[in-house]
């Protein structure tokens, strides 16, 4: 029997979800969005795409939530994105109230499921999820790290000229200008980094990872980036169906770890059927550490405006 999954948002990120998911043959997918038929459109769309592609993956649209019942994985997508004038307090309480109503919604009809946060603020939207699910904190976590290590990876082969295959290390923080790429444990084919490229150079690299998600939406003018934020999520989700207990960076509740005590913060994970199997810890240097909790500082900020 397949397995299900449940995407909230069928806007770019959420309808590129669904079409990985299902090329990849990995679950039957419900998309659900309060627009009318166009869940229903996309999700008829890519059923018809089945005998082309080759997979029998069902997907279907949805207004309501009946039909996400006892999905396995519930992928959270769809909020505002932040307007012109928007205050970012203003996004948070808009997005905040989104999230609240969906996941009350998807976890009352999939108690068994495990949450993937992707809607902005991220890792306060993490923390809203595990409030209003009520679920324990394995089965609740937020795709932030996995996105933000690609684009390091990205940039780090740009530089060197080489496979992005050979380029492994992880970033960690919160989704944001607070991030902390960590160049002394990212490795190019098993040599370290640090080796490899003068400070300089690591520290524009690191610069730019901070600001990729920005950087997309210079580009594009109107919308946010969407391929490699699916590509994160299906990442996650390929981890946890296969139970490949397979180490990742991503937003998990900490209480105490790396001295973080009740909040959502990007660390490496051990990813497998249950959701986080375990938070792995490494050492920081001072400075490293320092760099952590400023990011979780400014977490607990956004969090503190919610009341979560």
């Amino acid at each position: 029997m397949r397995k299900k999954v449940t995407v909230i948002g069928s806007g770019n990120v959420g309808a590129t979800v669904a079409q990985r998911l299902v090329d990849k043959s990995l679950a039957d997918v419900v998309l659900v969005d309060i627009l009318e038929g166009v869940p229903q459109g996309k999700g008829l769309d890519l059923l018809e795409a089945g005998p082309i592609e080759g997979y029998d993956a069902r997907v279907i649209g949805a207004n309501d939530y009946a039909s996400t019942a006892n999905s396995d994985v519930v992928v959270m997508t769809a909020g505002f994105p932040r307007q012109p004038g928007m205050s970012r307090d203003d996004l948070l309480k808009a997005n905040y109230d989104v999230v609240k109503s969906a996941i009350a919604q998807a976890a009352k009809h999939s108690p068994e499921a495990i949450l993937i946060i992707v809607t902005n603020p991220l890792d306060a939207m993490s923390q809203t999820a595990l409030r209003v699910s009520g679920f324990p904190k394995n089965r609740v976590l937020g795709m932030a790290g996995v996105l933000d290590t690609a684009r390091y990876r990205t940039f780090v082969a740009e530089a060197l000229n080489v496979s992005v295959q050979n380029v492994q290390g992880f970033v960690l923080g919160g989704h944001g200008d607070t991030m902390v790429p960590v160049p002394r444990y990212t490795t190019v084919a098993g040599i370290p980094l640090t080796e490899l490229l003068p400070k300089d150079q690591l520290e524009a690299i690191i610069t730019r990872t901070r600001n990729g998600g920005a950087e997309i939406v210079s580009l594009l003018k109107k919308g946010s980036a969407y391929y490699a934020p699916s590509a994160a999520v299906i990442e996650m989700i390929d981890a946890i169906f296969h139970d490949r207990r397979k180490i990742m960076p991503c937003a998990a509740y900490l209480e105490g770890e790396y001295g973080i005590n009740g909040l959502f913060v990007g660390v490496p994970v051990k990813l497998g059927a249950n959701g986080i199997e375990q938070i792995v810890e490494i050492k920081l240097t001072s400075e490293e550490q320092s760099a952590l909790a400023k990011s979780a500082e400014a977490v607990k900020q956004l969090v503190s405006v919610l009341g979560v």
